[in-house]
């Protein structure tokens, strides 16, 4: 975590008292921190190999030996990142300032501000708002402890800063792609199999997804420890869109099946010519695969019994035909009912993964 701060810090030399009526009526001067006493207080948990803050500016001394020294400062101190609900997660980041020679007995260390409910609140007045982060709360609030290097104790001041993602640019740029995604995907499904270009749809979605997720890698925080939300979410992804594609080549292998070869089974063509049918709301085929030619035939059968051979010529072609959209019909009962399944276990999906921050 960087931070850019002012370290405020102020502390009595009794060697830098002089009475004002003295030396015309100055109570207070400003000299260069590096010729006066300052205490070594360091960042503990810096993440950079420079301990202190070094900046070059001027102390004020007040005639009564209070020294006032406030710094600029730029600290990167670590922090232990939990991304499991990212984008839409929530830190919470310490930085620990000490002595690093003076125990207890030589500097105790105080936390000015007002009290809050978890300890001394933190100056936020001059806080620069962040583009990527909030800050919900930060406080302070005084430390001792005693090291396995030395036997005395050691103060510290320990400033804890609860911080919240700012999500719209991961929700335009991660979350709404992912979605409109997975709705191609969902649509794959409603493209009739007629059109050949099912699978055509569906490599595309899967390239899309594809260079999508070599683009967002740079973007999601690298982890092991967990898998972060919108990670989920894209795994849940990429599986649906496998599963389309393996559903839409059974699909059209059911479609494309000669009647020579396949013969409809009693059980498939109750499940699905006349359950499913009406189940999802679908026209039933009598009304779409009646053959038109038989009643036709059946008169010429009864007209001309001399080509009654020839009429059961046309039957049997009429009854391949008949088979050969019954295939096609429970196609397009298939393609139908995994639609629906698809449509629900999308929106279970998403509601699931995306709902988990809120409870959190």
């Amino acid at each position: 975590m960087e931070t850019k701060l002012w370290l405020k810090q102020d502390w009595i030399d009794t060697k830098l008292q002089w009475l004002p009526e003295k030396y015309g009526g100055i109570s207070s001067i400003r000299v260069p921190s590096d010729l006066i006493w300052k205490p070594d207080i360091v960042l503990y948990n810096t993440a950079v190999g420079d301990f202190q803050s070094t900046q070059r500016t001027k102390a004020i001394i007040w005639h009564n030996g209070q020294v006032i020294w406030m710094p600029p400062a730029i600290f990167k101190s670590s922090c232990a990142i939990d991304v499991t609900y990212f984008p839409f997660d929530a830190q919470n980041c310490t930085m620990k300032f000490g002595s690093w020679t003076n125990d207890l007995s030589r500097i105790d260390l105080q936390v000015k501000g007002p009290e809050g409910p978890h300890g001394t609140q933190a100056n936020n007045s001059s806080y620069w708002e962040s583009g990527e982060w909030e800050i919900m709360d930060s406080y302070g609030y005084h430390h001792a402890r005693k090291y396995n290097c030395c036997e005395k104790v050691f103060p510290d001041i320990v400033y804890s800063f609860h911080i919240r993602r700012l999500p719209l640019f991961y929700t335009i740029n991660l979350i709404i792609p992912c979605l409109l995604i997975s709705f191609l995907t969902v649509l794959v499904l409603y493209l009739p199999s007629d059109s050949g270009e099912k699978i055509t749809l569906c490599i595309s979605v899967l390239l899309t997804l594809t260079v999508f997720l070599l683009v967002i890698t740079e973007i999601i925080p690298s982890t092991s420890l967990v898998v972060p939300l919108i990670g989920e979410y894209l795994l849940f992804t990429m599986i649906f869109v496998t599963l389309s594609i393996m559903i839409s080549v059974f699909v059209l292998n059911i479609h494309t099946r000669n009647p020579l070869t396949h013969k409809v089974p009693p059980w498939i063509r109750l499940v699905f010519l006349k359950i499913m049918p009406t189940i999802l709301m679908m026209p039933s085929p009598k009304s779409s695969f009646q053959p038109k030619r038989k009643s036709r035939n059946e008169s010429l059968i009864c007209a001309m019994d001399a080509i009654s051979e020839i009429a059961n010529i046309l039957m049997e072609e009429e009854e391949l035909l008949q088979a050969e959209n019954e295939w096609r019909f429970i196609a397009m009962v298939l393609d139908r009912a995994f639609l629906w399944l698809f449509v629900i276990v999308c929106l279970l999906g998403t509601t699931t993964l995306f709902i988990q921050p809120l409870g959190a």
